[in-house]
């Protein structure tokens, strides 16, 4: 094919941009070409002199070469309702950020407003299986490696992104040249607030029933074929573009174990979010290079410097420990007081432990203690009764420590100066489950009361999950039999998801036996009954993935996903 390279001064007069300008089709070769269609950003078509016929074909904008180039190219795709491409500030913000990084960044243009009588992203999957052609075509001559090719997509350009993803092998449109031999999978996929991707709402619309209902399924337009790619799927969890859209499609690569994150943020509406996630994506699936070697969280919180004072105190009277077992350690809370007080909230931290041992001092709890004493937190560690009790469901003495040990919290706060109705438990593994029970069911009664502390509610106002195990009916006792991926795989019924539910964050390893749909599962439980939470997996982790962790990845900096809960939450400053 005779390559077409051409700078378009006329549209660079109109926005300021210099940059090398190529043409996805060769003149007279475009498939379904209609003269409604325009390819153009809305900065050009918004500027005075602005003529369409000169902005016909698709194109392919190159931006500079990076400083530092790490091999890999991005490709840039603006969201626009398939009615344009507005995504301007998104475009300039990702080139600024990954070509600092080593990326050598594209942007690409496609034809829109929507065709007439073909599928609404129909010319847009054509120009786009022909732009990543080129692209690769031009991996030698621009310093890449051909098999280093992702996108950074929004909205419908997302949707058009997922088609790039998991649809590669099902031509587009039949071949033109011989540039259409060139492969034109993607090796990676950021898509941001994927729209039209459930099926109330893949003729172009926004989701008419939220992405709920036994008829919703995820549209047939994605294939999953064997070339998918690893993803990095953000969104909303107000969206009109509903966000089960994204756990869908999450849980299309969870069935066929490709690496894949997913990010939802509550009280979001349709927008792009969670970049710096996106990044630490590619840097846990080593795209820009290798990984980091890995370092111990204990190492990286070794002491106590924040807090100011420690008081240990047991669960329960002397004598009045409900379905008392002599085999079970003795349950206790200890206060942790910071320094610098700067919230009058409370957390509470326990352990895993597969409900046969816990502890206050390990890597699931004394890390998360430390960095909330740092910021000015009041932090209550708990030690549980294990192991299991005999002859009874493996977490109800668990359950009913929990439900006390929120009571005496509750009922000392004030004397501490600290806010009784601003109360939160965290738990990691069993103590994730312990969570969910603690937070989905404070109306049921775990014992019967034994003095005046029991007439303290044991609701919290915020949850913190942790890779919960046990979570789902699939894996009620052990690892998920099947990923949690089957329909089958419900939330277990202890979980009673009663008026008093509150906002939970989840943290989950992708890779974990103790599968990740546990999390999303539960996430999607809650938004369905109108509760904004926060979920981040984490790609190629396993089940206590922030035990060693490598530097500029998610499980690195997953305490910081805690603070940002926690002041999304009105908890922290």
């Amino acid at each position: 094919m005779k390559k077409i390279l051409f700078l378009l001064a006329f549209a660079c007069s109109l926005t300021g941009w210099a940059w090398e300008r190529q043409s996805v089709w060769p003149k007279g070769k475009m498939p379904d070409a209609q003269q409604h269609q325009i390819a153009a950003m809305t900065n050009e078509t918004s500027a005075e002199g602005f003529k369409p016929e000169k902005f016909r074909t698709a194109y392919l904008e190159w931006f500079d070469k990076p400083a530092n180039p790490n091999g890999c190219c991005m490709i840039l795709i603006s969201g626009g309702g398939y009615f344009s491409c507005c995504d301007v500030g998104l475009i300039k913000q990702w080139r600024e950020r990954f070509t600092a990084l080593g990326y050598q960044c594209v942007n690409f243009v496609y034809r829109t407003p929507r065709p007439e009588g073909l599928p609404i992203y129909q010319t847009a999957w054509e120009d786009g299986q022909r732009a990543v052609r080129l692209v690769r075509s031009q991996a030698k001559k621009r310093g890449f490696d051909p098999e280093h090719i992702g996108t950074i997509s929004m909205s419908a350009g997302s949707h058009l992104a997922v088609l790039l993803a998991t649809s590669s092998q099902t031509p587009a449109y039949e071949p033109v040249d011989k540039l259409d031999s060139v492969p034109c999978h993607i090796n990676w996929a950021i898509a941001d607030a994927p729209a039209y991707v459930t099926t109330d709402g893949e003729l172009g619309t926004p989701a008419t029933q939220q992405g709920y209902g036994p008829n919703i399924k995820l549209s047939s337009c994605f294939k999953f074929d064997e070339k998918t790619c690893p993803m990095s799927l953000h969104h909303g969890g107000m969206d009109e573009y509903s966000p089960n859209g994204s756990t869908l499609i999450y849980r299309e690569l969870r069935k066929r174990k490709i690496p894949a994150e997913l990010h939802l943020y509550p009280n979001k509406r349709h927008g792009a979010f969670g970049l710096d996630r996106a990044i630490e994506f590619l840097t846990q699936m080593g795209i820009p290079g290798s990984v980091a070697p890995e370092e111990d969280i204990m190492k990286r919180y070794p002491n106590d410097d924040a807090r100011k004072e420690k008081i240990t105190q047991d669960v329960w009277p002397e004598g009045k420990t409900p379905l008392f077992q002599e085999h079970q350690c003795k349950p206790y809370i200890e206060w942790h007081f910071p320094k610098e007080r700067k919230t009058n909230a409370i957390q509470i931290i326990y352990s895993g432990g597969s409900y046969q041992g816990n502890g206050p001092d390990g890597f699931e709890v004394a890390p998360a203690r430390r960095y909330l004493n740092s910021l000015g937190m009041t932090v209550v560690t708990m030690r549980y009764r294990t192991p299991r009790p005999k002859g009874m469901p493996k977490h109800i003495t668990a359950w009913q420590d929990l439900q006390r040990a929120v009571r005496l919290v509750r009922s000392q706060a004030e004397q501490y100066g600290l806010d009784p109705n601003k109360i939160g438990i965290m738990g990691s593994s069993a103590g994730g489950h312990l969570t969910l029970m603690g937070v989905t069911s404070s109306q049921q009664q775990a014992y019967l009361p034994i003095d005046d502390t029991d007439k303290q509610p044991c609701n919290v106002q915020w949850g913190i999950g942790i890779y919960p195990a046990y979570a789902l009916t699939d894996g009620e006792d052990s690892n998920n039999s099947t990923g949690g991926n089957d329909d089958s795989a419900m939330p277990v019924p202890e979980f009673n998801f009663d008026l008093k539910t509150c906002p939970m964050l989840f943290i989950h390893g992708d890779a974990d036996g103790f599968a990740s749909m546990n999390s999303v599962k539960i996430w999607e439980k809650m938004r369905a009954m109108g509760i904004q939470s926060e979920l981040h997996t984490l790609a190629l982790r396993p089940h206590c993935f922030q035990r060693n962790a490598s530097p500029g990845t998610g499980s690195y900096t997953w305490l910081e996903r805690i603070s940002e809960f926690l002041k999304g939450q009105g908890i922290l400053k």
